[in-house]
């Protein structure tokens, strides 16, 4: 009976396992781009070699437990003494050293590349995030016009995205297409997608901002070339313009569905709060005399110059 139920749950597993394989090739296992075959392909290298490492310490683990393992018939036995093997030990020393040296080369190759425009020979695309509380806003300076929470590119071109924030930082993630990169309040930073072929990837926050964190997940539409510029001249012709106090008013906490407009207005973001309320720069001390300014240093000093000359004559 137990050796029945064994099977039973062998079985089981077995079926979750094979269950599980159709759903591995999704995310960061299912580039769609050459910005994440190139990342899909750093991370197969390291597990193949973090593999072969991890099955020569199983062996070597098992041949010493078995070899010099206690055994009844040898009680009396004395091992012999070992001096030390100077070959071994370079062994095991340089063997680390090349396990390094082959994750830290394509490592660093991969990570230059990714700074760098993914097709050279194309024209990119610029398009700039926004991360609010809920909420992922995207302008499209080119063409001027604006998306909420979706966001359309043509495919076969490379995107150069320009990231910022406006509240507590945050995450910008297309597993399909690439890695992660952080939006900054205050700071702009940079990150190189492009997709391959005409699909809708999900993208999401990879960092925690909140109780509707949840909620800020996006579709990053890839269209061919033709269809993105229809779509373009569509919008612009029938979404409506964005006004300033609308612009502001999506900038406060709160979740919001898909949005689209024609226009939006010249607002920098690195300048406003969470609440879309302009950030007052810190104001330069005044120098004037009585608060301790330059002309109120120099004032006192020529008083002790005084005072002293007056009383060394007195003397």
């Amino acid at each position: 009976m137990r050796l029945k139920t064994g099977y039973v749950a062998i079985f089981f597993t077995m079926a979750l396992l094979l269950s599980g394989c159709s759903s591995l090739k999704s995310g960061v296992l299912n580039p769609q781009g050459p910005v994440a075959q190139k990342q899909y392909d750093l991370i197969i290298w390291s597990i193949v070699l973090m593999s072969i490492v991890f099955i020569a310490v199983i062996v070597l683990f098992v041949y010493m437990l078995v070899k010099y393992r206690a055994k009844s018939t040898n009680e009396d036995y004395v091992e012999p003494e070992e001096k030390e093997n100077k070959w071994l030990e370079v062994l095991w020393t340089a063997i680390p050293v090349v396990i390094i040296i082959a994750l830290a080369i394509p490592t660093v190759k991969t990570t230059f590349s990714l700074e760098k425009s993914p097709s050279p020979n194309q024209k990119p695309i610029t398009i700039q995030v926004t991360s609010a509380n809920w909420k992922w806003i995207f302008k499209y300076p080119e063409q001027g016009i604006q998306t909420v929470n979706y966001v359309n590119i043509p495919a076969n071109v490379p995107v150069r995205f320009q990231l910022n924030a406006v509240g507590p930082m945050n995450s910008f993630w297309v597993p399909e297409l690439g890695g992660q990169e952080y939006t900054m309040p205050g700071m702009t930073m940079y990150l190189w997608l492009e997709a391959d072929k005409a699909g809708t990837f999900i993208g999401r926050s990879a960092n925690f901002s909140g109780k509707d964190f949840t909620h800020m997940q996006f579709n990053v539409n890839s269209l061919e070339k033709t269809k993105f510029e229809d779509w373009v001249a569509n919008v612009k012709k029938t979404a409506p313009k964005q006004t300033e106090k609308m612009f502001k008013d999506l900038l406060k906490p709160g979740v919001v569905k898909e949005q689209t407009y024609s226009s939006y207005p010249n607002i920098d973001v690195n300048r406003l709060d969470e609440n879309g309320n302009p950030i007052l720069e810190p104001q330069s001390p005044t120098h004037h005399h009585g608060n301790g300014g330059k002309e109120d240093n120099e004032h006192k000093e020529l008083e002790m110059d005084m005072n002293h000359n007056s009383h060394t004559n007195h003397k």
